[in-house]
């Protein structure tokens, strides 16, 4: 079973609680979004390597803390990954970017695969791919087949929300996949949609249907 970090933060929590309800507008969905997404990605960057380097403060010269290593790489699974990677990208702005487009095919629930680019170092770099909602976790296992292959230093996964079905296929697939999220729902519609939920990711944080 993969290990499951839920960030039960209280400010974390109100404000998902917030993006729940369906009158909350785009722009207030997409805001919270930003704003949920640098705590997650402050508990996803909890155990990056750490070293130290001397540096001079104003007071004199000290040995100091700085992480170790190529800069992280956040993934996203498009499009409602981009909604998440902002947000982390706040807490962390050096970090190099990839995107990976993957769409879920409504009769079949299965991941189709559109797009692929990312750092061409990814093995000197700790990868945290980042998907708003954790659903079936199809998509999320192609986007993690697809980039353990490059053989990256670490690799974790980050969501809004996920379900029980999202959770233990993907733990199936990656037994060792460090997972992160906002909270773990009651379980997935015959639609293969989250419930309770939020409703699609992508279509409220871009206004679309």
């Amino acid at each position: 079973m993969a290990e499951v970090t839920v960030v039960k933060h209280p400010l974390v929590q109100h404000k998902l609680t917030v993006m729940r309800r369906k009158e909350t507008s785009t722009s207030k969905f997409r805001t919270l979004l930003h704003e949920i997404a640098m705590f997650l990605a402050y508990e996803a960057t909890r155990d990056l390597p750490v070293t130290t380097r001397e540096i001079e403060t104003p007071m004199g010269p000290m040995d100091a803390p700085t992480i170790d290593g190529k800069k992280v790489c956040f993934i996203s699974i498009l499009r409602a990954g981009n909604g998440l990677v902002d947000g982390m990208l706040t807490a962390v702005p050096s970090a190099r970017v990839g995107h990976i487009g993957l769409y879920r095919d409504h009769d079949t629930l299965e991941a189709v695969e559109y797009y692929f680019k990312v750092p061409t170092d990814l093995g000197n770099r700790d990868v945290i791919v980042a998907d708003p909602m954790l659903a079936t976790g199809n998509s999320a296992i192609a986007a993690l087949e697809k980039i353990k292959a490059l053989k990256p230093r670490s690799l974790k996964f980050v969501c809004l929300l996920a379900a029980p079905e999202g959770i233990a296929a993907l733990s199936e697939a990656n037994p060792d996949l460090p997972i992160y999220t906002a909270a773990i729902d009651d379980h997935l519609n015959e639609q293969g949609y989250i419930v309770p939920g939020l409703g699609d990711a992508g279509d409220r944080i871009y206004g679309t249907k």
